[in-house]
């Protein structure tokens, strides 16, 4: 190999990782700045290849995309006095790249989530701690627009670090442990009140019902009985009609019929044992086999007409 070839293959490996230097990547997924001794020199955030001196010039880049950043956890007091522990977190870009870095210089996104961590914190104070919003506001539906508040306020001072705040959200806000049990033992005496109230509520309409189902038996038993004792009534009229007309048929047979039942009562139930004189009317139809003597009765006949 001849002295000028030794010469050649050198100069042209320089060359090439030369241009090889000079040659950056933009993603399109960030933004990037080229810098010579710390100044601005390019701005470059639509994706493709860009140029820069070698040696001289340094690309710095930078996440476009939406980031996530949470905040430390705070507690602040409603216009209630009721201490609340609020956890937080935002999501947040960079908008603009230059009044970013001139913002944080080289501490880049850390520094930047320093101060903006700084911004939300103090919001969130701010905005929770106004003299009209209470714990139970920020428990409520009412948070939203708490949050609304929050993003919009800390847009406003994260405007100078070049930073856009896309959405801020409240993820958890909870009392001290020193307040949950008080809480909740609160809770527990309401929701037994409440139970109670309940109780005796349903205690009375009870009664009230129990009361008019005692009114209608009542009622109907009284309606019942009025109704028996006209149909007895009906009955015994009817019966005794019956009787008056069988008497006036054959009083003989009649006066037969009667004792006959006569002796049926007294003799229930297996009480054979009777103690009357021997002479009693009750034994005329036990005495005879034909019943009381005609010509006896007769003369009663007789005697009553």
């Amino acid at each position: 190999m001849s002295n000028k070839m030794k010469l050649i293959i050198p100069g042209v490996a320089v060359l090439l990782f030369l241009g090889l230097s000079s040659i950056f990547v933009v993603d399109e997924r960030q933004k990037v700045l080229v810098l010579q001794f710390g100044q601005i020199k390019q701005v470059r955030d639509d994706p493709g290849l860009g140029l820069k001196i070698p040696f001289i010039q340094e690309v710095v880049r930078y996440d476009g995309r939406i980031l996530s950043l949470d905040t430390d956890i705070i507690e602040v007091t409603p216009s209630d006095d009721r201490r609340l522990i609020v956890d937080a977190f935002t999501r947040y870009r960079i908008r603009d790249v230059v009044q970013f870095r001139q913002a944080v210089g080289i501490g880049g996104v850390q520094t930047a989530e320093d101060r903006l961590s700084s911004i939300l914190n103090a919001q969130i104070r701010e905005v929770l701690g106004a003299d009209q919003v209470t714990s139970n506001t920020i428990l409520s539906e009412e948070r939203r627009n708490l949050m609304t508040r929050i993003r919009d306020n800390a847009q406003s001072s994260a405007e100078g670090l070049g930073l856009e705040v896309v959405d801020v959200r409240l993820k958890k806000t909870n009392l001290p442990d020193q307040n949950l049990e008080a809480t909740f033992a609160r809770m527990r005496a309401e929701r037994d009140r409440e139970a109670a109230d309940e109780i005796a509520r349903g205690n009375e309409a009870a009664q009230r019902v129990r009361a008019l189902a005692d009114r209608t038996v009542t009622v109907t038993i009284s309606d019942a009985e009025r109704e028996a004792q006209i149909v007895r009534g009906e009955a015994d009229a009817t019966r005794n009609a019956i009787y008056a007309e069988a008497y006036g048929a054959d009083q003989e047979f009649f006066a037969f019929y009667r004792s006959l039942e006569a002796y049926q009562n007294s003799l229930r139930n297996g009480n054979s044992t009777m103690v009357i004189t021997p002479d009693s009317e009750f034994f005329d139809y036990l005495r005879s086999g034909s019943g009381r003597d005609r010509s006896e009765a007769a003369q009663d006949s007789g005697a009553n007409d």
